[in-house]
């Protein structure tokens, strides 16, 4: 699907005026979970909730209208959503992952393994003799993630997907840290994409959900088939609460940019903090990258403070405004230490691989002012001296 009109627009508009029976502007709740059929040989569009509802369809439409792609299954989680394209694949079928990648998808790749349901492989996607080897195994599915969470690392997803198609694999980007406003993978080359809904699309961190956005019609076909069989559809509330903080998407994502930017900025230049991971940083290794396939950075962002890992939980624990939670992508700000909290499920062996250091901590940027903010982060930093 495609539409000329701009990415806020869609975003406003999206099933605004779509109700059929009333004229309602905003489209009304369905918590239906059966529908009355017109005979015994006949159903009408609706039948059982699990298998469609309006506003489950509605957000689908949605969703694929801004990432251009053919159609777009809403599930029950984030997690949901990825494991649903697995279904996509024949067993032992191998599939290349981030070594970087989130702890719960690292988690769900490794144990999906152990089942025998699988062959994964993490692989540095950034180092192209790494990735060109893998891709040498004729794998079946690429995962990509960029920015890699909780180091903002890039990939080129362009470039991985034409080598991925050359030896015949789908290829998956998870797109929740930037959301469409800000990245479209579809058009850059990716098969299917993915969103945990909970984040930025919904916005304010009151339900769970996911999404998975097709190319074509046919893939977008196979996954709403399995979603159904398996059951992992998402419910009527959380998806009319999504498509209702849908609305506000671009003004959220520039409000919490500008101050995400303004954040690493400040943190740059502090004697304390011994790296700083924002591609929106002209010293970050991926900001020729974003430059060319996003239309900003973002409002995630980690840094590593030089005191260690102590004094990274103490600023954690004690800091004013940041909430220490594992979340985000909502308006307000978090924080967290994701070698205890987001990564915990990681082996440590992996994560020091991944470069996931226990003196690290992840941010996300809310819409609150800015100044406040960096006032809140001085003060945490003069509390750990």
């Amino acid at each position: 699907m495609t539409d000329k009109k701009h990415i806020s627009t869609q975003t406003v508009q999206a099933e605004i005026g779509a109700d059929p029976a009333f004229g309602s502007v905003p489209p009304p709740l369905y918590l239906s979970s059966t529908y009355l059929w017109p005979s015994v040989a006949q159903k009408g569009p609706y039948d059982y909730g699990r298998t469609n509802n309006p506003n489950r369809d509605g957000l689908a439409r949605a969703l694929a209208t801004l990432e251009g792609g053919a159609g777009a299954v809403i599930t029950s989680s984030g997690m949901s959503a990825i494991d649903l394209v697995f279904n996509l694949l024949k067993a032992d079928d191998l599939i290349i992952a981030p070594h970087d990648c989130y702890g719960g998808t690292h988690r769900l790749l490794t144990h999906r393994a152990q089942q025998g349901r699988m062959r994964v492989e993490f692989v540095d996607q950034g180092n192209a003799d790494a990735l060109g080897q893998a891709l040498g195994k004729k794998p079946a599915l690429i995962l990509i993630e960029t920015p890699s969470n909780p180091l903002m690392r890039l990939v080129d997803i362009a470039a991985i997907c034409k080598a991925a198609k050359a030896v015949g694999a789908i290829t998956m980007v998870d797109n929740t840290f930037l959301s469409p406003v800000r990245q479209q993978p579809l058009t850059l080359g990716a098969d299917v994409v993915i969103h945990s809904t909970t984040k930025y699309l919904n916005g304010h961190s009151d339900i769970i959900g996911g999404a998975v956005i097709a190319k074509t019609a046919d893939m977008a076909d196979q996954l709403a088939w399995w979603a159904n069989c398996i059951g992992v559809t998402g419910a009527a509330f959380d998806s009319h609460q999504t498509l209702r903080g849908l609305r506000t998407l671009a003004l959220r994502m520039d409000k919490a940019e500008a101050n995400a930017l303004a954040i690493a900025k400040w943190l740059h230049k502090q004697r304390a903090v011994s790296k700083v991971y924002y591609p929106g940083l002209k010293s970050d290794p991926g900001h020729k990258l974003m430059k060319r396939q996003q239309s900003g950075p973002g409002a995630m962002l980690s840094f590593e403070l030089k005191a260690g890992a102590k004094a990274a939980t103490d600023l954690a624990e004690n800091i004013d405004i940041f909430g220490l939670a594992a979340s985000l992508g909502g308006v307000e700000s978090l924080i967290c230490q994701p070698s205890t909290m987001t990564h915990r499920g990681m082996a440590e062996e992996a994560r020091r691989e991944a470069g996931i250091t226990d003196d690290l901590l992840r941010i996300s940027v809310g819409i609150e002012d800015s100044a406040d903010l960096i006032k809140a982060l001085e003060d945490g930093f003069a509390q750990i001296g």
